[in-house]
């Protein structure tokens, strides 16, 4: 019988990676989420809970072009455009 070692994401429990770096970097990702929902809803109070959990997942998968974007390269956004649509 083989083993395996998995490693669970401690944000998301049920997803299991075979690769530590690979977690923690979801991890990270879910935290930087759960700020940004955090400030879009103050921003926006009209926002509702699920709309801003939402964006801030999507602003914190698509981190490296808002990045570039916040960097005086406004085009990057343009990438935005081509990426498939998540469920």
């Amino acid at each position: 019988m083989a083993v395996e070692v998995v490693y669970r994401s401690s944000r998301d429990p049920e997803r299991l990676f075979m690769d530590k770096a690979e977690a923690d970097r979801h991890d990270k990702m879910l935290e930087l989420a759960e700020l940004l929902s955090d400030v879009l809803q103050k921003a926006v109070p009209s926002l509702s809970e699920d709309q801003g959990e939402e964006l801030g997942i999507y602003m914190a998968r698509n981190r490296d072009v808002f990045a570039k974007a916040f960097k005086n390269q406004p085009d990057a956004l343009g990438e935005l455009g081509s990426l498939p649509e998540t469920e």
